[in-house]
């Protein structure tokens, strides 16, 4: 906790009911994703901290807003929420923690301003999203959401100026972390309905979708997760050169995530089949590894 304290106060952040306002984002955050959390913690300059943490929490809320509950809910609550961002876009003003969190941020790299409004123009993909019939259709609910999403964190680690090589790094990697994603997360999915794998993909492998809500480990289902697999690692590959394309304070974090992303992938090829009972997670020892390998480069300056 001094170390967040020491976060908000080298972001500026003094006022008593903002610094609440950002502890609130944190707790959510470090809630959701542990070991991204302690990434950032660990690898980023504490000026940054805090609105990472808030661009976060943000794309979070989004997502959960998108997928949780009947399609009438979520699009309601969707509607609610986008008129509240754009009236913050606006007015900087708000009476929701979270919104004046991120008004704060903008405020102060108001370079996030545009991503923003190009993710509230175009999440509903998430919305509708039913499935896929190919891969032209997961490509373009990449383009449509995906990177827009994480381009709420990535444009804060980014280029002060509008750079195309760096996005262009940012989608690869996208790609490569959702692709892992979608396959890993096969048993949630199927609960809700929505594989995130395309149908023509499964036809390929001879795979069905009762073969899959039924949880049968047939030869099929190993094979699409390796090529699924291989897909996502190819693209994390590419995407090392990433952290090069970032500012030089940001690059251990960027290199960290995209080899924790390289772990999973690895986790999850290793479940294979018995991902239809439940998805994978890194080893451990080794995430850490990553980042306190990390950590020795940011004491070193790089």
């Amino acid at each position: 906790m001094n170390a967040w304290k020491e976060s908000l106060d080298a972001a500026g952040i003094r006022e008593p009911a903002l610094r609440r306002d950002y502890d609130a984002q944190r707790r959510l955050v470090s809630r959701f994703r542990r070991t991204s959390y302690l990434a950032v913690q660990l690898l980023l300059p504490r000026p940054m901290l805090p609105h990472v943490v808030a661009a976060t929490a943000v794309m979070h809320h989004g997502d959960n807003l998108l997928d949780t509950g009947p399609k009438t809910q979520r699009a309601a609550r969707w509607a609610s929420w986008e008129q509240q961002v754009r009236q913050v876009l606006d007015t900087g003003v708000s009476a929701d923690p979270l919104l004046r969190t991120l008004a704060h941020t903008i405020a102060a790299h108001p370079r996030l301003r545009r991503p923003v409004e190009e993710y509230l123009s175009t999440a509903t993909a998430e919305l509708e999203f039913t499935g896929f019939l190919d891969e032209a259709d997961y490509q373009a609910y990449v383009d449509a959401y995906s990177l827009p999403a994480f381009m709420l964190v990535g444009a804060l680690l980014g280029p002060e100026a509008d750079d195309g090589p760096y996005r262009t790094a940012c989608r690869t990697f996208i790609d490569g972390s959702q692709r892992t994603d979608f396959v890993n997360d096969i048993a949630e999915d199927l609960r809700e309905g929505q594989l995130g794998i395309p149908a023509k993909t499964l036809e390929r492998f001879s795979v069905t979708l009762e073969d899959l809500a039924a949880g049968r480990e047939v030869p099929g289902v190993r094979e699409l997760v390796g090529h699924e697999v291989r897909q996502a690692r190819t693209a994390l590959e590419a995407a090392r050169e990433l952290p090069a394309l970032a500012p030089v304070a940001y690059r251990p974090l960027m290199s960290a995530l995209v080899e924790v992303e390289l772990l999973t992938a690895d986790a999850v090829l290793a479940r294979g089949a018995k991902l239809l009972r439940g998805s994978a997670k890194p080893p451990l020892v080794a995430a850490l590894r990553v980042l306190l390998s990390a950590r020795r480069r940011v004491r070193k300056g790089g």
